[in-house]
């Protein structure tokens, strides 16, 4: 009896100093199923959006933490317009820096192909034959005079859209060179074919084209690192140089993006990344067909706001949902 007495009494002080364990506060499996909500809400508007549109529209969006995409007509293929000067970029500071490509496994794919070795340094004179149509500000300067750095005229190609500029930067790098890096991310349908404001080519059927899908795939490529190494920092923020564009239009002021829109008529494109802190995403909208291209402009950027609504709250929040300021 006494005994009992004794190890009762110390069954009681261990009950007090060494309260059960605490359950986790959460799992994955709960926090992916809060997110999934938010995330259906999300989708669900963007449809909505696009099928609003006079237009046809093609979003896809890809979360660059945990690589969850949402993706409608987004596998259709659409004409680029400067929307392909992402990938010019890309090729031109992959060979600035020389960087070996990795194919889609992940295993060396060689050097690229000649004759593109250029590099942001190079100068370039203009020449009055560079001169086309959409110049912006290059159609302001004095050719046989004008003396630019290959990274003034990305630059312009980028900040302005400035499609003489874009010309030169083709021919520095290469055409064949864009298409072989992006064949070897695996991108099967997202093509430059011709020079900007060829008309000639466009009429033969050589148009520049994408999908959203291949559009988002490339800007993950871009973002991981894989490509660029340690020049991804200075791709993204020449990218970040594009004055007028409509994926920024609806978001708060300070929210940092890199992206490329394009415009052909019937078509509005635009494509980049949305640098929400603690949650990047890509997304590519492309529409065709359009009726209405100010409607097409505005679906773009309400779609991108709508994107930006769900990531920023999954960003500044914990696993159980409670947001910072």
């Amino acid at each position: 009896m006494r005994f009992s007495a004794c190890r009762a009494a110390a069954l009681m002080v261990a009950c007090a100093v060494a309260p059960y364990p605490l359950a986790a506060q959460d799992t994955p499996a709960s926090t992916r199923a809060k997110q999934d909500v938010l995330w259906r809400r999300m989708t669900d508007s963007v449809g909505r959006i696009a099928a609003g549109a006079d237009a046809v529209v093609g979003v896809a969006i890809l979360d660059l933490t945990d690589h969850r995409g949402f993706y409608l007509n987004a596998g259709a293929i659409y004409p680029t317009a400067s929307t392909i000067k992402i990938a010019i970029l890309a090729e031109l500071f992959r060979q600035d820096a020389a960087t070996p490509l990795a194919g889609p496994t992940g295993a060396p794919s060689g050097a690229a192909p000649a004759p593109g070795h250029a590099h942001l340094a190079d100068e370039y004179v203009l020449n009055a034959k560079d001169l086309v149509g959409g110049s912006g500000l290059m159609g302001g300067f004095t050719p046989g005079t004008t003396r630019l750095t290959v990274r003034d005229l990305a630059t312009l190609m980028i900040g302005v859209s400035d499609n003489s500029a874009t010309n030169i930067l083709i021919d520095r790098v290469g055409m064949d060179n864009v298409n072989t890096l992006l064949a070897r991310l695996g991108l099967t349908t997202t093509r430059l074919r011709r020079h900007m404001m060829d008309g000639e080519a466009a009429r033969q059927g050589r148009e520049n084209t994408g999908t959203p899908r291949e559009l988002v795939a490339l800007l993950d490529s871009l973002h991981s690192g894989r490509v660029l190494g340690g020049a991804t920092d200075g791709y993204f923020r020449m990218l970040g140089t594009q004055k007028a564009s409509y994926i920024p239009l609806l978001l708060p002021p300070g929210v940092r993006t890199a992206n490329k829109p394009g415009e052909l008529d019937g078509v509005r494109n635009d494509a980049g990344i949305v640098f929400v802190p603690g949650r990047p995403f890509a997304i590519a909208v492309m529409t065709t067909y359009g009726g209405n291209a100010v409607g097409a402009q505005e679906a773009i950027a309400q779609i991108a706001r709508t994107a930006w609504t769900y990531f920023d709250r999954v960003g500044r929040s914990t696993p159980l949902g409670r947001t910072s300021p």
